[in-house]
């Protein structure tokens, strides 16, 4: 209990002086919100970008590609094999009784951004008859749905705020051909608001192809898709992938996600090696400032360890309020702004940055390593101050 009540008088002594030393204080304050700020925005493009793909993929869809294929871009299937895949058991099938599923054609058109007229890739994917109703989260927010057999097409929300020339009305010129924008759409924030949307068969004639990228389908329930994998996997007439919409989408995510995470933590490293220097400054000029005061205490009984602790309280105080700022700074200017980059298709995907609790906690975290580490030293050389030599200079 004595050693609290020390610990309690020396960090009460040490942090009542910091206005006193506001300047020399301020550099840990500056530097670890300057860390915190740019990891937290920098990851929260990870997590935004990641969150907006995965939220695409749901556990009771499939996708199916061709064998060997990393994305539906480097997919193709021919008519025979999306009939074979339609018909395959494990697939909900409508009031009617056909199949919830659709034969898809991916293609990639360059489209200006709205920030600086610098071309750009974005997605046009021509679905089939039951594309919307398996796809019920996308929604029309504006015009309406395109007509099968016309060169029409509704854009998602994503790719409306980012890219020139595609408001509804709009005509678009794709291979020679005029195609006008009749409708917009949302989809609860998932990859699809990067897209354009079309009728499959339509797509298909316009490019001169006959083969598609990929068959989404609808499963019965999500214990389904062992049997509708299996279905597909053991067919001899048959080279495909099946996989859950969401893990597709999931493996799709992780490349890009990893290097923005290798970025955040690169550039949050090296801005923390400088804040762990401007602390370890900053804190040893404030036992230098205070060598006095740290000998008298000692004289009149005041244990190391209550020196040493003080020391290591001060420096982590500073340093979470850094961490505040930085997180404050990051979530005012960065959270829910709307981004592009490229996803594996080798597409604009639009997402939202996202700082989320988890991110901030992090950030902290951090802070608090660097004002641990940049405390420790200080303390330690606070505690072996020659008691004597310090009392003499009074």
């Amino acid at each position: 209990m004595n050693l609290l009540r020390q610990i309690r008088a020396v960090t009460w002594m040490n942090l009542a002086s910091i206005p006193q030393r506001f300047g020399t204080s301020s550099v840990i304050i500056v530097g670890i919100a300057g860390v915190v700020a740019v990891l937290i925005s920098v990851l929260a493009m990870a997590t935004g970008f990641t969150h907006t793909i995965v939220a695409t993929g749901r556990d009771d869809r499939a996708i199916v590609l061709r064998g060997g294929s990393n994305s539906e871009l480097a997919s193709t299937l021919s008519r025979e094999s999306t009939l074979t895949v339609i018909d395959a058991p494990g697939i909900r099938r409508d009031a009617a009784g056909k199949p919830v599923a659709s034969a898809e054609a991916v293609v990639v058109v360059d489209m200006p951004k709205k920030s600086n007229d610098s071309g750009a890739n974005v997605t046009i994917r021509g679905i089939g008859a039951q594309g919307m109703a398996l796809r019920p989260e996308i929604h029309l927010i504006a015009g309406r749905m395109f007509q099968r057999g016309l060169r029409e097409l509704i854009v998602g929300s994503g790719a409306q705020s980012q890219f020139k020339g595609i408001d509804v009305g709009s005509h678009i010129a794709l291979r020679g051909s005029d195609w006008m924008i009749v409708g917009a759409f949302a989809s609860n924030g998932d990859s699809h608001e990067s897209e354009l949307l079309a009728d499959g068969e339509t797509v298909l004639s316009a490019y001169r192809r006959n083969l598609y990228q990929s068959v989404v389908v609808q499963l019965e329930s999500k214990d389904a898709f062992a049997t509708f994998k299996n279905s597909l996997t053991t067919n001899p007439q048959l080279s495909v992938d099946v996989l859950r919409e969401r893990d597709y989408y999931a493996h799709q995510s992780q490349r890009m996600s990893a290097i923005l995470s290798f970025v955040a933590y690169v550039v949050g490293g090296i801005m923390a090696v400088g804040a762990l220097f401007g602390a370890l400054n900053t804190m040893y000029s404030a036992v230098s400032g205070r060598a006095r005061e740290i000998a008298t205490l000692r004289a009149i009984g005041f244990g190391a360890s209550a020196v040493v602790l003080s020391v290591l309280i001060e420096a982590m105080l500073l340093s979470v309020i850094g961490a505040l700022i930085g997180a404050g700074l990051a979530w005012i200017f960065f959270n829910g702004n709307v981004v592009s980059t490229l996803g594996s298709n080798f597409t604009q995907v639009v997402f939202r940055l996202a700082v989320s609790p988890a991110l901030v906690v992090l950030g902290i975290a951090w802070a608090c390593a660097i004002g641990l580490i940049g405390g420790l030293f200080p303390a330690i050389r606070a505690a072996r101050l020659p008691v004597a030599a310090a009392l003499r200079a009074l």
